[in-house]
């Protein structure tokens, strides 16, 4: 491990994989609709799992959900979701393949009706990123108001795996909610 990691988040720390994500991705605003929907979907097939679980097999989901193309993914039939209960690559739970196509579906609903999806992901936030600057780890929240009004949304609208947590971590994925620590090299 590099002893510049110490700058760093120190949940990234694990190894490479992590910080890479850290240094990379995590907390950076994003507005691309595919990376929006890979990050939800991936988002849901984390909960009640460690994020690095979901994050080591990143690249098997990115194959196996047609690299992310919400179309396609939309149109998975039962002949998919057998095949994907068989992929040892990602996590084989039927619950949440079945929530990941039926997301699909909503995904492009809430594109015609908001013209992107990040139209109406952002609106959460009045379209600025929450940076909450925490000093430890333990200042930073799992959840918060606005990803409690994002879930609830999205509950209504038949949105699956997508509590206030999970509404949440994505935020901090796609760089809605900036929790980089004040130390974090990632603010400079």
């Amino acid at each position: 491990m590099n002893v510049k990691n110490e700058s760093r988040c120190p949940w990234c720390l694990r190894d490479d994989l992590y910080i890479r994500y850290h240094d990379d991705e995590w907390g950076r605003p994003s507005y691309d609709e595919k990376h929006l929907f890979e990050m939800m979907v991936l988002e849901s097939f984390q909960a009640g799992l460690s994020w690095y679980t979901v994050l080591a097999k990143r690249e098997n989901f990115r194959k196996a959900f047609a690299g992310f193309d919400v179309v396609k993914v939309s149109r998975f039939g039962e002949n998919k979701v057998e095949k994907l209960m068989l992929d040892a690559g990602i996590i084989r739970n039927r619950a949440k393949i079945l929530a990941a196509i039926h997301n699909a579906k909503l995904f492009i609903r809430v594109q015609e009706e908001f013209g992107k999806f990040s139209n109406y992901l952002w609106q959460f936030t009045d379209y600025r990123i929450v940076d909450n600057k925490p000093v430890s780890t333990s200042d930073v929240p799992s959840t918060s108001e606005a990803s409690d009004l994002m879930a609830k949304d999205m509950k209504k609208r038949g949105f699956k795996f997508m509590g206030s947590t999970v509404c949440y971590a994505n935020m901090q994925s796609i760089g809605m909610v900036n929790d980089h620590l004040m130390s974090c090299r990632s603010r400079k």
